[in-house]
């Protein structure tokens, strides 16, 4: 399985090394800046675009366990500041000494509303309400829940490019990030209890692209003047539903913060992107070592500005002109 991910992987470097390469289309500016679509947190923008595929290789788990899961995501803007989302994936669980498990996890969906994009300051924020639609019938072998969890969250996106003339090479630097809370509809699951948890992620990036066209000419070329290395950190803190003294039942996911660490770097073209990025675990039962996760990513509005790539709705705002 190993060495099938690793030719995937292959794959999708000569995918993106086929890519048009030019400067990126309206959705995710705000001004000069260019918020790439992140891999491991929420994109502060309403976009018609696709991930296919997204490869991970997990870190094994505590009892030494490998898992792999293979995704797909779709971003559908209704209008021009509203959009819906939807992502579905097949994982494969190979534990330690026994049979492997596989199959396809539950559908996740999501709507998303523009709050604002402010230009001069390289800055915007959206709502959005995520939903994990929880399994019926028969157990799941792809990992699917079998309750639904609602998850509300505020998605935002920073540039630094207003800094002051004297913190030059500070201005390329950007930071996007999400805040919110996940609420399963199930109290507990055969015994487990089902937690709700407070969730944050945040991604610090570099973008040689505005350091190189929008900063400064450095000389640097294709390929590397359309790259954005970056750190994506995630966090979960369960915030209720840990011990239950009157029945007895516990959460086996543990009461502590857990979450990723995930360095890597995103190139951007004009039809899509490729990012790469290791996958680094903390916190309790999180497991070791490394993992690894690879996405070709394509933004729709460029590649089909006359059909799909546009607003359903035309291109007026939802509310207000």
């Amino acid at each position: 399985m190993s060495q099938r991910f690793k030719i995937g992987a292959a794959l999708l470097a000569c995918a993106s090394g086929c890519a048009l390469a030019g400067a990126a289309a309206a959705h995710g500016f705000a001004g000069d800046r260019f918020f790439p679509a992140t891999l491991q947190t929420d994109d502060p923008f309403v976009a018609d675009e696709a991930s296919l595929p997204t490869l991970t290789e997990n870190p094994a788990d505590p009892a030494g366990g490998q898992s792999y899961a293979v995704e797909a995501d779709i971003a559908k803007r209704l209008t021009s500041d509203f959009g819906l989302t939807a992502a579905y994936s097949w994982n494969y669980f190979q534990p330690k000494g026994a049979a492997p498990q596989y199959g396809f996890a539950g559908l996740s969906t999501g709507a998303q509303y523009q709050l604002f994009i402010n230009e001069q300051h390289e800055v915007m924020g959206l709502l959005g309400l995520d939903v994990d639609w929880g399994h019926t019938g028969a157990v799941s072998h792809g990992g699917a829940d079998d309750h639904t969890t609602l998850s509300p969250v505020f998605d935002f996106g920073k540039g630094f490019g207003d800094l002051p003339d004297s913190l030059l090479w500070l201005k390329p630097f950007a930071i996007t990030g999400n805040i919110g809370a996940s609420f399963p509809t199930r109290v507990d699951s055969n015994g487990d209890l089902n937690q709700g948890t407070f969730n944050a992620g945040f991604a610090i990036e570099y973008s040689l692209e505005y350091l190189q066209h929008h900063v400064q000419d450095i000389g640097l070329s294709a390929p590397f003047d359309r790259m954005i290395p970056l750190v994506e950190i995630t966090s979960t803190t369960p915030f209720n539903r840990g011990f239950n003294r009157d029945s007895g039942l516990t959460n086996q996911a543990g009461n502590g913060t857990t979450g990723i660490v995930a360095p890597g770097v995103i190139w951007a073209g004009q039809f899509s992107q490729v990012g790469a990025e290791a996958i680094i675990p903390y916190g309790e039962g999180q497991g070791h070592g490394l993992g690894v996760l690879v996405q070709l990513h394509f933004f729709l509005d460029d590649l089909f500005p006359d059909s799909i790539g546009r607003p359903i709705l035309g291109s007026g705002q939802l509310f207000g002109a």
